[in-house]
């Protein structure tokens, strides 16, 4: 079959839409709906309008996206009229769209500005008065919703269904009414389907969808004379943070970053890699305890990911035995600094600020659970995401490309192994378990776990390894869809599986919620990301936690060994049943009482 676009054959014998083809040969259709990485076509915006001749004569003004081509079609895709008829469809858009661009948390980072500039749309046509003022709800410590900044894509409903499984957002109202809200819920903190990842804000391509602003909390603390503010910063920070600023995607910006907290007034700078080691040698002898014992729940799942843990407990909790008791890498340092470090450092926890920056919007919501805080006072007092640790260092003039690096000055729980840095990948927390595991059962050292392509369909890659005359089976797993057929197969007990590694976000904490994404891509950067932290791992001088100088001081110190009972005072938790009315607090009920900042 044969069909012209601007009238260059284009030859094809299956089912293609005009879009793809067109995109195929080179010619530029603007999209806003239209989303490739999630393979979502919805043709709500109208904006890939074209006009078609077919071969029956026929002239029409289609949308691209939705419509197949056929043989004989002539397609025009660049004339004046068609872009015309594009910047038109545009212009209604904004006519039914906040305007104030300068205060949206998307600005200069707005697909549908930059796609009014690609067209020439250089003044607003219409009021700009939307007939209807649609859902606004900041009221949840994570995720924050305008609906008036909603242009109906889909995006967000999409990727909640396809990644997740959850069916947390959907579409309300129809005509200039109709916008995204939670569903089953009135307001966004009482969803009990919502997992606070932050994919949803991920693919939004406006300001509908943003993380919980604690911009101005930070700066308050780090400029509070009163108060010691201690700042950790995870892993895959270090790799991400750096697209923000105009750096090749994946650079490592470890050093800059601790530059830049100390010129925002930081007291001391902490390494999250730290702490994911402590969480490796407390998991790790969780997991040996669970091996030894035949009446142990097995496969032990990690417990790193929030969103992971909010989904456990909200939609299957039937799984929470399963669960590591182990707390996440940032709730763990969080416990420390106000223990063992305020000790240290000679001061009372009650004048230490414990801030975070975090690749993930979940962690805003973990920051808040009762179970991370001593008396009613929380053990991380304030999280930012990446976006936001950009922000705050552009509200000071501080630009990672031109500031020097910088070096940890705390003598102590301010590095980390190569272990620990890999946590910012999928698979990264099951290897480093796995590279402990093999010291402690056979004695030998290894810097690399040998993973392959998983069997099981809904895992992302797995390893059997024979240690001590036992073999363990370790599953890698991200996106709740497949962790929800993983956890099935436990409960069902069909699982070959001893450790299960799951992660939220596709590809890990590389691509948090929280993390830095360019206009339209999604996904795009996570092999530099990747290959950041496992390059990183190699030069590491320590590359198993066991091994860290650091680690071993604090247990000879202060813990006396893993798993000891102060430890799994300070360094374990507990979980709750949500999926039905719990007689715990609900998150509401929790931020009532405990500020955080």
């Amino acid at each position: 079959m044969r069909a012209y676009i601007n009238n260059k054959p284009f030859d094809f014998d299956e089912e293609i839409t005009i879009l793809e083809a067109a995109r195929k040969m080179g010619f530029f259709i603007p999209t806003l709906c239209a989303f490739q990485p999630l393979n979502h076509t919805p043709g709500t915006c109208a904006v890939c309008i074209v006009r078609v001749i077919r071969a029956d004569g026929q002239e029409l003004t289609l949308t691209s996206c939705k419509t197949p081509l056929e043989d004989g079609m002539h397609v025009d895709t660049i004339s004046s009229a068609v872009k015309k008829l594009q910047r038109k469809q545009v212009e209604l858009l904004f006519a039914d769209h906040e305007q104030d661009c300068v205060t949206c948390g998307r600005y200069g980072n707005c697909e549908l500005l930059q796609l009014a500039r690609n067209l020439g749309v250089k003044s607003a046509q219409y009021t700009g008065k939307f007939t209807a003022k649609r859902t606004v709800d900041t009221s949840d410590l994570a995720i924050q919703l305008d609906g008036n900044k909603c242009v109906r894509c889909m995006r967000c409903v999409e990727v909640c269904s396809q990644l997740h499984g959850i069916g947390a957002l959907r579409i309300d109202n129809i005509g200039t009414s109709a916008g995204v809200c939670v569903n089953q819920a009135d307001k966004w903190i009482d969803s009990n389907l919502c997992v606070r990842c932050g994919q949803c804000i991920m693919v939004c391509p406006t300001g509908a969808l943003m993380a919980r602003d604690n911009v101005e909390q930070a700066r308050e603390l780090l400029e509070d004379e009163e108060v010691i503010t201690v700042v950790q910063f995870a892993p895959a920070v270090r790799a991400t943070l750096g697209d923000a600023f105009g750096l090749l995607p994946g650079t490592n910006v470890e050093k800059r970053i601790i530059t830049g907290l100390k010129m925002m007034g930081a007291n001391y700078i902490l390494d999250t890699n730290f702490s994911a080691d402590m969480v490796i040698m407390e998991e790790g002898t969780e997991l040996l305890g669970r091996l030894n014992d035949p009446q142990a729940k097995l496969p032990m799942f990690t417990s790193c990911c929030p969103a992971w843990i909010n989904y456990v407990e909200q939609h299957i909790p039937e799984l929470l035995d399963h669960i590591s008791s182990t707390r996440s890498p940032q709730a763990v340092m969080g416990s420390m600094v106000k223990t063992w470090f305020a000790e240290k450092i000679g001061q009372d926890s009650s004048k230490i600020r414990m801030i975070s920056i975090m690749p993930c919007t979940a962690k805003k919501v973990e920051a808040a659970r009762p179970q991370l805080a001593k008396d009613g006072v929380p053990d991380t007092d304030l999280v930012l995401t990446v976006r936001e640790l950009a922000r705050l260092f552009q509200s000071r003039g501080i630009d990672l490309k031109t500031i020097p690096d910088g070096e940890f000055d705390t003598p102590f729980m301010s590095q980390g192994t190569g272990a620990a840095v890999i946590f910012g990948k999928s698979g990264g927390v099951a290897e480093a378990a796995a590279r402990t595991l093999y010291h402690v059962l056979t004695g030998g050292e290894v810097n690399s776990i040998p993973f392959h392509a998983a069997k099981n369909p809904h895992a992302f890659k797995e390893a059997e390894l024979e240690l001590g005359g036992k073999t363990l089976r370790i599953g890698v797993v991200y996106g709740l869809a497949n962790a929800h057929e993983v956890a099935r197969q436990v409960l069902d007990g069909t699982s070959s599986y001893d450790f299960i590694e799951v992660m939220t976000c596709p590809g890990g904490c590389v691509n948090g919620g929280g993390t830095f994404r360019k206009r339209g891509k999604y996904l795009n950067f996570t092999e530099q990301r990747f290959e950041a932290l496992e390059k990183a791992d190699e030069n590491c001088v320590y590359r198993q936690s066991h091994n860290s100088p650091m680690v071993q001081q604090a247990y000879r110190e202060f813990f006396g060994e893993p798993n000891s009972h102060k430890a799994h005072k300070l360094l374990h938790t507990t979980y709750d049943n949500r999926k039905k009315e719990p007689a715990v607090p609900s998150i509401r009920e929790v931020w009532q009482k405990i500020k955080l900042g």
